[in-house]
């Protein structure tokens, strides 16, 4: 790459927001994830039940981070009804995309409940980053 085309990639609000979302985001969804892994695990908690118990408690605190330092300074901040009800339908897609890996994984694969915690970590953020990116914070 060119030093122009990086120079571009470092002052880009996108690039910013990539890191802190990065950041943030990758602390709150391992947290999420080793919870749920440990309520159902070790808690005996039916799996899914365990994933929606533990999104009921994250959501709240995924949306003060993303809202107040991932998504910092990118689009407006006045209509903050519109904003929480945009932030509750793309975590409750990612919720539901969540459910079916572990629908699929651990109870159709018969798969150890971690298993479902690779998409969990790996999958499911991004394509919440882009919904909160292009329509929660835009």
């Amino acid at each position: 790459m060119s030093d122009r085309m990086l120079d571009r990639i470092r002052q880009s609000p996108v690039t910013g927001q990539i890191v802190r979302y990065g950041v943030a985001g990758g602390l709150i969804t391992l947290a999420f994830a080793a919870t749920y892994w440990a309520v159902a695990t070790f808690g005996g908690v039916d799996p899914n039940l365990a994933l929606a118990i533990v999104f009921v408690v994250f959501t709240g605190i995924s949306y003060l981070v993303h809202g107040r330092y991932s998504f910092a300074g990118h689009g407006g901040r006045d209509r903050p009804n519109v904003r929480g009800a945009r932030f509750a339908v793309v975590n409750v897609a990612g919720f539901l995309l969540n459910q079916f890996w572990v629908w699929w994984l651990v109870k159709e694969l018969d798969g150890p409940v971690w298993w479902s915690t690779v998409p969990i970590v790996m999958v499911t953020p991004w394509l919440t980053f882009a919904a909160h990116r292009l329509w929660v914070y835009r």
